[in-house]
């Protein structure tokens, strides 16, 4: 049987707020030891303070997590603040492991990973599943997905998503334990012999003509149809009426993203700045030669899809009951919707019903690699993975 318990904090105060967080998760676990907490952290805070307070108040087994742009525990949302979930759970196994370095060497990252996987070197439990948080701003989120699939001989289904610091862009990191590291991706383990359901959606669908990705270098798109990138926005802003400024394009950009047509249905990429050049800096990586769209949505289509992810996840557990749930979703997403966001978590807490709730938070990208659904790594997706009782 698994226990859960979600928190929520907006004490401003880290220590406090670690404090705090692992009193309500020992409460609801009825003071038992957790074997994981999950914990999701604004930039606003000590992480090493706040770390070290949730472990003095609950006693984790182990904990991971990351830095956020945006917090929630069910219908409790907020910045600058902190939020967890919390699992004891006899009948699986958790491990935990992390990996340094995805600048200069994303495969070395993704053995170090694998490397306290349980599951590769143990067929006892039947799924194989693993929670990803990595320091998005490192970049290589695509090719550690890849390598980790490689590694894992495509035996583990990976949620999760980049970790942020409140829409800076400046600096975001992963929690491991007592570690807190940057230019580093952490990975939990989740073995069971109960079906955990992943769902992911996006709401977002092409407004502009087929366009090719004729030069980009990793997260730099420098053009399309042989064109600066920021032209061919440009034009596609005059189209549609709408205001493209390059010194402050972000108003734009959150209401026109990049959608890689994947052949199966399109991989998002959020726009984040304009270059000198007229290159334009994205969110994740982009590659040279495919065929991308700016796409378009609205704040209830982003409703839509989370609540389309929620009921997906609910439906790959069968007739079991949901007892706890992880969401993700992009800070561009919460950006762009602003009060609207409330209706996604609404939306998945009506899914999951009165018996069950959630926590997560907004991501720099969000992680997926589940057979028959979009593969690797994605922008303004929402994420959700349901763990029955």
């Amino acid at each position: 049987m698994t226990q859960s318990a979600v928190a929520h904090s907006r004490e401003t105060d880290s220590a406090r707020a670690g404090s705090e967080l692992g009193q309500k998760i020992a409460q609801g676990l009825e003071n038992a030891t957790p074997d994981v907490v999950i914990l999701f952290a604004s930039s606003a805070h000590d992480y090493d303070a706040l770390i070290r307070a949730v472990h003095r108040a609950c006693g984790p087994r182990l904990l991971v997590g990351c830095s956020s742009a945006g917090e929630f525990a069910g219908e409790a949302q907020a910045t600058g603040s902190v939020s967890a979930v919390a699992l004891r759970a006899p009948e699986m196994q958790f491990s935990a492991g992390i990996g340094s370095g995805l600048r200069t060497d994303v495969e070395q990252a993704a053995m170090e990973m694998v490397g306290a996987f349980r599951g590769t070197r143990n067929a006892r439990f039947r799924y194989h599943t693993a929670l990803i948080l990595t320091d998005a701003l490192a970049g290589h989120a695509d090719d550690l997905i890849e390598q980790l699939t490689r590694l894992t001989s495509g035996e583990y289904q990976f949620f999760g998503g980049g970790a942020g610091d409140d829409g800076k862009f400046s600096e975001t990191a992963v929690f491991c334990g007592t570690q807190v590291m940057k230019d580093a991706a952490v990975a939990l383990e989740i073995l069971s012999d109960k079906p955990l359901g992943i769902g992911v959606r996006h709401g977002w669908m092409p407004a502009s003509a087929p366009m090719r990705v004729t030069e980009a270098d990793g997260m730099r798109l420098k053009s399309l149809n042989a064109a600066p990138a920021a032209e061919m926005l440009a034009e596609h802003a005059d189209a549609t009426d709408q205001r493209f400024e390059h010194a402050e394009p972000l108003p734009f950009f959150l209401q026109n993203v990049l959608g890689i047509d994947t052949g199966g249905g399109y991989k998002l990429r959020v726009p984040l700045g304009v270059e000198a050049d007229g290159g334009i800096l994205c969110a994740a990586d982009i590659p040279t030669g495919v065929t991308a769209h700016i796409m378009g949505t609205t704040a209830r289509s982003a409703t839509e899809a989370a609540v389309a992810a929620a009921e997906d996840a609910v439906g790959q557990i069968g007739t079991l009951t949901p007892s706890v749930a992880l969401f993700f979703d992009c800070v561009a997403t919460r950006l762009r919707t602003g009060a609207a966001f409330a209706d996604e978590l609404r939306g998945v807490q009506d899914v999951l019903g009165p018996a069950a709730s959630f926590a997560g938070c907004n991501t720099y990208g969000q992680v997926v690699r589940v057979e028959g659904q979009f593969s690797g790594f994605h922008n303004c997706t929402a994420i959700v993975c349901v763990i029955p009782d």
